[in-house]
């Protein structure tokens, strides 16, 4: 959230108790015994000019602590209101 804030992006949504698991090296969060951890994610629609410096961001940020799984990916939004 944080770096969303630092790059003047105000809105997003966030969502927590996600269950998954990581398609390269990250460890199931499933919420069970066996897996106690679960996961967030967050949406955020930001201006097409600020997506790639978001990105990079992310991605330096990931590079620093891989153990947290960051991920992030673009989708082109057709139409808001």
């Amino acid at each position: 959230m944080q770096l969303l804030e630092d790059h003047g992006q105000r809105g997003f949504t966030r969502f927590q108790g996600i269950q998954g698991r990581g398609s390269e090296t990250g460890e199931p969060h499933y919420g069970s015994h066996a897996w106690p951890t679960l996961n967030l994610a967050m949406v955020t629609i930001v201006p097409d000019e600020k997506a790639p410096e978001i990105l990079k961001a992310l991605k330096e940020k990931d590079a620093e602590s891989p153990e947290m799984g960051l991920r992030a990916f673009q989708w082109s939004v057709e139409t808001s209101i």
